[in-house]
């Protein structure tokens, strides 16, 4: 399971590069661009990975505090199994279906600061530390629910995956609305 935390690590720290290169010489009006009405900015789109990524930080202080509860059904190894699959599948960069967010992980609507690559890049540091700081956990095989909401339940490790993969689904996102 250690291999896998580097993977990650390794995973964010190429999208901390990617992003990086991306909005280097960006300013306020290139990332706060969107390419239509319904769609994100870049910097929105940095501003949801961050708020998507934070709500499952208390989650983790929780376990780390030993008062975190899974739910009951979260015990049942095919129900977490399926919903693992089930959101990293819905997560997958390919980007072939667009998928509506939950309310809780809306980006800002206004104009964001131009220094939010800066707060992206410290934040990732931030999710770093804390993939770090939960590997006894993911050994342990621990189980989580999603932040927006205790029916979907899968392990702390499905949780990771699902969070970088998201991220790199976005960066995708990003590149597309670059290239117009």
């Amino acid at each position: 399971m250690e291999h896998q935390t580097f993977l990650w690590l390794k995973r964010i720290d190429n999208l901390n590069k990617e992003i990086t290169s991306l909005c280097s010489g960006l300013d306020l009006e290139a990332l706060n661009r969107k390419p239509n009405e319904e769609g994100w900015s870049v910097a929105q789109i940095l501003d949801h990975l961050m708020n998507t990524n934070q709500s499952y930080f208390p989650m983790l202080d929780k376990l780390v505090l030993g008062e975190f509860n899974v739910p009951i059904h979260g015990r049942i190894g095919f129900i977490r199994r399926f919903f693992g699959r089930f959101i990293l599948k819905g997560v997958s960069p390919t980007r072939d279906k667009k998928i509506k967010t939950f309310p809780v992980w809306e980006p800002a609507s206004s104009q964001l600061p131009d220094d939010i690559v800066a707060r992206f890049i410290q934040h990732q540091n931030k999710l770093k530390s804390r993939i770090e700081d939960a590997q006894s956990y993911i050994e342990q095989g621990a189980i989580i629910y999603s932040p927006a909401s205790k029916l979907i339940v899968y392990s702390l490790s499905d949780a990771f995956e699902i969070i970088v993969t998201h991220e790199e689904r976005h960066l995708e996102q990003a590149r597309e609305i670059m290239r117009l």
